[in-house]
């Protein structure tokens, strides 16, 4: 595993506008970084990343009918007790679901480490999909590049093919937070590849979604069929049209069992079920009957996004934390692993890099990285592209 310097496409930024990738640069600091790639091996990719995602993604959907029938278990992931009836009917009517993505730290050499699981609402999809793949293409054709690169990525192919066969109803919805652009670049990617399946696609603010008569409707008032939702589950479920999920014949993607693994405290119940698993971190539920962790912990809310609120102790006992709108509420504590440092060139400075999994249904769909001067990942880090060659 390599951090290797190039240089940018000089028309990378038109063609980001272009295509619908606005975000490229949040608040004039770079989001997508193409100044430099990360280099693995085959064996990397195959043994170390895309086996053990595949492996955990089962190890959990395996435990995801167990919680739902434990009232000691739902109680510990903070679901509210008026929806737990709504989980159990989601897990055993077996309602679809369309992708996820896990957290490694990997340093280049097995076994990777997760962080977490994001489950519910994953961002970094279209830079992940599409735009580092057009930027391999393009720097092969340069030059840049050795014309025997490749990539760990076919999450386009593997989104497309999952929508066509997840028989969904027409018309189908797509809604984000109208005002949060990286969302809507999300959304509006679903769409495009679900278009490319048939699917009649239309986009619809989380804000517009309205209840008529026990059922969820849309700004004409008619009720909606289908609906993915770039927001989370511990959010819709304070919305006023929340009490209608029981009513509504809605088919919601991501499905309300999914919200059992969007939430920290599946880290805790992975290690009770698989302690010592060589890609897990041994992880508790922060209560008076748990002794911190001594060797180094990060404490993290159950419900937390991009870094905010966690707090950090490494194994030399130095603290960091990031302030968030998530402070309260129940917390875990995981083991402290660092993620790996490499040495920035162009500005001077370490990094940290994190490795995204990509899981569409049920099989490893590619990696998406992400760069932080800091060893908490937060909503400003890079996105890097990678590479792979043997």
């Amino acid at each position: 595993m390599r951090r290797i310097c190039c240089p940018e496409r000089a028309h990378w930024r038109a063609f980001a506008e272009e295509v619908g990738f606005g975000f490229h640069t949040i608040d004039d600091e770079p989001y997508w970084d193409e100044s430099a790639y990360y280099q693995f091996r085959m064996q990397q990719i195959e043994n170390d990343l895309e086996a053990p995602t595949e492996e955990l993604h089962e190890m959990v959907l395996d435990m995801v009918g167990d919680i739902t029938r434990s009232e000691e278990m739902l109680t510990q992931l903070n679901i509210p007790r008026d929806y737990w009836s709504y989980v159990w009917n989601s897990w055993n009517n077996r309602d679809p679901h369309l992708y996820g993505r896990m957290d490694f730290a990997y340093h280049g050499v097995g076994p990777a480490k997760l962080l977490e699981l994001n489950y519910d609402t994953p961002t970094s999809l279209f830079e992940t999909g599409f735009f580092q793949w057009v930027w391999l293409e393009e720097q092969m054709q340069a030059g840049v590049l050795p014309a025997g690169a490749d990539q760990f990525n076919s999450l386009q192919d593997k989104l497309e093919q999952a929508f066509r066969e997840l028989y969904l109803p027409n018309p189908f919805h797509f809604a984000s937070v109208r005002n949060s652009a990286e969302d809507k670049g999300t959304v509006h990617y679903l769409m495009d590849l679900a278009t490319q399946a048939g699917i009649d696609a239309r986009y619809l603010a989380i804000e517009d979604i309205g209840e008529i008569d026990g059922q969820l409707v849309d700004l004409d008032n008619t009720p909606i069929a289908g609906l993915f939702k770039l927001y989370p589950w511990e959010f819709l479920l304070q919305e006023e049209f929340a009490g209608v999920l029981y009513t509504s014949a809605t088919k919601i993607i991501e499905p309300g069992w999914k919200m059992l693994l969007s939430n920290k405290g599946i880290l805790p119940l992975l290690w009770q079920r698989y302690p010592n698993h060589p890609n897990l971190l041994p992880a508790f539920f922060e209560d008076a009957a748990n002794a911190p962790l001594t060797s180094g912990w990060v404490r993290k809310p159950l419900f937390s996004r991009e870094g905010a609120n966690i707090q950090l102790v490494d194994n030399e006992g130095q603290r960091l934390a990031v302030d968030g709108p998530y402070g309260q509420g129940r917390f875990i504590r995981q083991e402290f692993c660092p993620l790996p440092k490499f040495y920035d060139e162009n500005r001077n400075q370490e990094v940290y890099t994190l490795i995204g999994s990509w899981v569409v249904g049920d099989y490893a769909a590619g990696i998406g990285i992400r760069e932080d001067s800091s060893l908490i990942t937060k909503d400003t880090s890079r996105f890097v592209p990678h590479i792979i060659l043997d």
